[in-house]
């Protein structure tokens, strides 16, 4: 699985600009052969093209929704929420998956995890196991204990090591904005 965020849906000045600008979407691109299946969920519509998340998987997704939690004009976010059966088990086991980028602001960020929470009390069964992966723009680190307390996902490098992992800016990790949370899953080094 591969959860994008920002990637390119469609860009008419780039293909212009960039001779090898391919003719695909970035995550079909970027999918290629490894990834068969994927999900797309425009959130920011312009005059040259479009940009959202996306979630690459080795395995069918048999459910997705772009859920718009915008909270003013100048970011458009949204969670993109995937569902693909997992494989190898006897009995069909639902993995839910949940692909985000939240805003610059704590006080969009507070709005947009109350719907993340509520999305997922809502549509995501106790049982089945879930990820949610993104960058949380958290770079002080208040969004864990609530997805923790109330709906039981941990993030998995802060459960393998006691801390978030740096990964901003990406040449010289300082801060901690990406991260992947999981319910009824547990990380393995």
């Amino acid at each position: 699985l591969v959860f994008l965020q920002e990637v390119v849906g469609s860009h008419e000045n780039h293909k212009l600009r960039q001779p090898a600008w391919p003719n695909a979407s970035q995550f079909e691109f970027l999918a290629d052969m490894i990834w068969p299946h994927f999900a797309y969920g425009k959130n920011a519509v312009y005059t040259e093209g479009h940009h959202g998340n996306a979630i690459l998987s080795r395995y069918p997704i048999v459910f997705h929704e772009n859920i718009d939690i915008s909270t003013n004009r100048y970011e458009k976010r949204g969670i993109l929420h995937g569902v693909i059966s997992m494989p190898g088990v006897e009995k069909e086991i639902k993995l839910h998956l949940l692909c985000l980028h939240l805003n610059l602001l704590a006080s969009g960020r507070r709005l947009q995890v109350n719907s993340l929470i509520e999305r997922i009390n809502s549509h995501v069964p106790p049982h089945e196991p879930l990820i949610i992966a993104g960058d949380f723009n958290d770079w002080q680190e208040r969004i864990s204990h609530r997805l923790r307390d109330e709906v039981d996902a941990h993030e998995v490098f802060e459960a393998l090591t006691g801390r978030h992992a740096k990964s901003y800016p990406s040449w010289f990790p300082l801060i901690a904005l990406d991260r992947i949370y999981s319910r009824g899953l547990g990380p393995q080094e």
